[in-house]
């Protein structure tokens, strides 16, 4: 006969002795806790399991009430002794149906401890008499434990709790799915890379050491403490502490994770619970009626987004200009310093027109992450998640989709990272395949050099925000498709933190907006500035002095300051066509060519597979050689001269769709599980990117010329 432990854990007044009296055939036995004078109870009971012909003895140890597992309270202490320290087989947490939000809180902290677990949904009498109706299959797949309605004064649910203890004691143990918020989330999965990384052996999951160490657990502390790993692992988490005090605005941890369960426990109250009789309401609900309404709410968050890129372009265009006067003055200076020979032209044409192409769209990068940080801070984000839920399930996305979704319209990599939320492998892999649909900040430059070249200024605040949704809504039906034919399954039920509403912190805004800018100047400084220098090389390499020489020539006998213009374009032309940049651009024209494209948007494209802002400066070298004196003409002005219409909409539509950055790739790479993701991914929006642009480019020239 197997001996079943079974600790039974709940807050005070739930009914536990009163379930625990419904056991038909039960032996009490009562006496104390060791070392203190807490009553101890516990029921001995025998159940014979028909189907598989066995015997078990359960032993139903009955925990002090405890609002949570801390030391408060005596009986606190002994409850969270027990539960940490004591061996038994698993929990049944009785939780009062009467007032579900509160009791989920404890619930929360008991899922953290990896322990296997049985939810007793008790007093289910009393709640129905209150008019509150419970999902509990629902709550049962968004806590990842059994979940048992139960009335100790009925009756009901007792053999039914009885034949879940057996088989959950049976059946190995899961991981629970309590999720955290997109910034505690990362730097958990973090130190589980690390522990995975170094292979740590381990009595408790990764995760749970993960949660106990930013937590500040000292008995997980002290363990680690002797442990090699230690010295490597403490770095790793002093910079999460610090990101996390910064985001919240505290060095309270216990504060930060008790919002936390509170938000989890409100989340899954609003998801599983439905109440006929309503109390007066709060300063939240009475906002949540309007901004989560089914009629009004995405209609006011559409008016929000555009509201957002409507200042992006008008405020962000007020400083370009300048920004855009002042290098090209700088590079009319570095010809003057280092001369119009090599020197001077890998300085001026390349290094500074390259760089200054991507910095003049700086105003419009702030004002976006600005923008996008604000409705996150305070808590609107999460309630689009919700409103979203239903729409996104059309498209066989998972309402939690959202967070990463329109984090993918800041930066990628971090869009990617935040899809661990979701638990279900076949929603988080949807989700990572469609992040690339919506636009990320670095292709903001793009779209709104394009947008001032073609729009007039009062509509291209406009034109950027259709821009963005049409992305958006192209990634909405891939993910249709992908569903449909790639991953197929049962879809997860939502669950989704519901804090309340408040205002934004100055302080976490400034890091937000900051961090990303640093991040934006240092591409800008490195990684771009070394792309526009291997850019200019390309594009003046190798050299031909006879062709050269011949143009030399005529220029000199030409009289007419016109022609004499004309000529040394004409030169700048064959010398770029010739160059290895041209090279390039040549043999991978055909592919881009049925879009409307020439040599010089292809190499455009490509250049933007290691970061899109790459785009615009390689179009700023591109676009300038040739006019390059103080009469030349700004970037987007020769981009109206060059690029047709239906093409500029095509390159758009091309841009919008195809494979992000190397980084972003290689954590996309690492987040799916395997290189062969990433050729899934390439694949898949290559021909999208095509197959669309292709279309773009037909419509537009029977439409728009």
């Amino acid at each position: 006969m197997d001996k079943i432990i079974v600790a039974l854990a709940g807050q005070p007044n739930v009914g536990k002795s009163s379930l625990i009296n419904a056991i038909s055939d039960a032996k009490l036995k009562v006496g104390n806790f060791s070392g203190v004078t807490v009553e101890k109870t516990e029921v001995v009971f025998n159940y014979c399991d028909e189907v598989k012909c066995r015997d078990y003895e359960i032993h139903i140890i009955d925990l002090p009430g405890a609002y949570s597992l801390n030391d408060y309270t005596i009986e606190e202490r002994v409850t969270k002794k027990f539960i940490e320290e004591e061996d038994y087989h698993l929990i049944v947490n009785v939780v009062d149906a009467t007032n579900l939000e509160r009791n989920l809180l404890l619930t929360a902290e008991l899922l953290e401890t990896g322990k296997k677990m049985v939810i007793a949904l008790n007093m289910m009498d009393e709640a129905e008499k209150e008019g509150i109706h419970i999902d509990a299959k629902q709550l049962s797949d968004i806590l990842g434990v059994p979940v048992v309605k139960t009335s100790a004064a009925t009756g009901e649910g007792i053999k039914a709790l009885e034949e879940a203890i057996v088989e959950v004691y049976r059946k190995p143990a899961t991981e629970s799915k309590i999720v955290y918020s997109d910034v505690i989330e990362e730097e958990i999965a973090r130190i589980v890379q690390f522990l995975e990384e170094k292979k740590f052996q381990c009595k408790i999951p990764y995760k749970n050491v993960a949660v106990k160490l930013l937590q500040e657990d000292k008995a997980i502390y002290q363990y680690l403490h002797d442990q090699p790993v230690w010295i490597e692992l403490l770095p790793i988490i002093r910079e999460a502490l610090s990101h996390l005090y910064i985001h919240y605005g505290t060095k309270d941890l216990e504060e930060i994770f008790e919002d936390e369960r509170l938000a989890f426990a409100r989340g899954a109250a609003l998801e599983v619970m439905r109440v006929e009789k309503r109390k007066e309401k709060t300063l939240t609900e009475k906002i949540d009626d309007i901004l989560i309404n089914k009629y009004f709410g995405i209609p006011i968050f559409l008016f929000l987004m555009w509201g957002l890129f409507q200042l992006t372009f008008e405020f962000g265009a007020i400083p370009m200009d300048y920004i855009d006067q002042f290098f090209t003055v700088l590079g009319d200076k570095a010809k003057d310093i280092f001369g119009t020979g090599e020197l001077g032209s890998v300085i001026s044409d390349g290094m500074i027109a390259g760089v200054g192409a991507v910095i003049m769209f700086l105003p419009n990068i702030l004002i976006l992450f600005l923008g996008i940080a604000l409705l996150e801070t305070t808590g609107y984000m999460s309630r689009v998640s919700f409103l979203l839920d239903g729409f996104f399930h059309k498209f066989g996305l998972h309402g939690k989709s959202f967070i990463p979704l329109v984090t993918g319209f800041g930066c990628s990599v971090p869009a990617y990272m935040a899809a661990r939320t979701l638990k279900n492998e076949k929603d988080r892999l949807l989700t990572l395949f469609i992040i690339g649909f919506m636009s990320c900040g670095a292709r903001l430059p793009i779209y709104v050099l394009f947008t001032a070249a073609f729009f007039d200024q009062s509509i291209a605040g406009n034109m950027l925000f259709l821009i963005y949704l049409t992305g958006a809504m192209i990634g909405l039906f891939a993910a249709k498709i992908l569903n449909i034919l790639v991953f197929k399954g049962e879809d997860e039920p939502f669950v989704m933190e519901m804090p309340k509403y408040r205002w934004p912190s100055l302080r976490l805004l400034w890091h937000t907006v900051y961090s990303q800018a640093k991040m934006y100047l240092q591409k800008a400084g490195t990684f771009i500035l070394a792309a526009s220098v291997l850019v200019w090389f390309a594009s003046n390499y190798p050299k031909y002095p006879e062709l050269e020489k011949a143009y030399q020539t005529k220029i000199e006998q030409t009289q007419d300051s016109t022609h004499k213009q004309q000529l040394e374009n004409e030169l700048q032309a064959k010398l770029l066509e010739q160059s290895y940049l041209g090279k390039i651009g040549k043999a991978t024209e055909p592919f881009f060519a049925p879009l409307g494209m020439d040599w010089r948007l292809s190499v455009a494209l490509e250049a933007g597979l290691a970061a899109k802002e790459v785009v615009v400066s390689t179009m700023g070298v591109l676009y300038s050689l040739g006019e390059t004196d103080e009469t030349s003409e700004g970037l987007k002005n020769q981009i109206r001269k060059n690029i047709p219409l239906p093409t500029a909409i095509a390159f758009i539509v091309f841009v919008m769709i195809y494979l992000p950055c190397f980084a972003a790739s290689a954590v996309f790479t690492r987040e799916a599980g395997g290189v062969k993701y990433l050729v899934y991914l390439f694949l898949f929006t290559t021909s999208t990117a095509w197959l669309l642009s292709f279309i773009a480019y037909k419509l537009a020239g029977v439409f728009l010329t």
